[in-house]
């Protein structure tokens, strides 16, 4: 019975022959795949930075997005202060839309669409400027006494061919007006 011993070589042999050899590549068996993940996130947290040359995350562009959408402006009534003339509360509010007749308004000088108006008396006027008519919202949209309205009134009538006398100033206005 002449059987050749077995050996144990197979022909099957993996690349791990020590047990140095197994540790090493059990520990990179870890550590590659962490090196791996924390290149990964760092590469991309890296591109939400924002490229050469990019002012996204400047200082200036963040005030600029995070600004308020209003502002709060707050008036003070000066003492020396008059009240402001027929001619300055035209230009300040009245202008937008009597100088091009702008929402069905009549223009600033022109007689022929004054004319109606005027007829009506300057009470009716000022009645009309202080609460608002047809497309004209109250004081036209502005803030202004109703003395003030009133000389714009006569303002733009008289220069729409009207002969009315301005109005008398309220006790308050004479004394500011008259005050050094």
């Amino acid at each position: 019975m002449s059987q050749a011993p077995h050996s144990q070589d197979s022909g099957h042999e993996g690349p791990i022959k020590t047990p140095q050899q197994l540790i090493v590549a059990v520990v990179l068996a870890f550590v590659v795949p962490v090196v791996i993940i924390a290149l990964l996130v760092s590469f991309v947290s890296a591109g939400g930075q924002g490229s050469s040359g990019s002012d996204a995350l400047s200082a200036q562009a963040t005030s600029e997005r995070i600004m308020p959408v209003g502002t709060v402006e707050i008036k003070s009534a000066s003492a020396n202060a008059g009240p402001r003339s027929g001619e300055d509360v035209f230009k300040a509010q009245c202008t937008t839309c009597h100088t091009a007749g702008a929402l069905g308004a009549p223009k600033f000088g022109d007689a022929a669409a004054w004319g109606p108006r005027i007829g009506a008396g300057f009470a009716s006027l000022l009645n009309s400027a202080l609460k608002g008519k047809n497309n004209m919202p109250a004081q036209g949209g502005g803030d202004f006494s109703e003395y003030e309205i009133g000389r714009a009134v006569v303002y733009m009538a008289n220069a729409g061919g009207a002969k009315f006398a301005e109005p008398a100033a309220p006790a308050g206005a004479a004394s500011a007006a008259s005050a050094p």
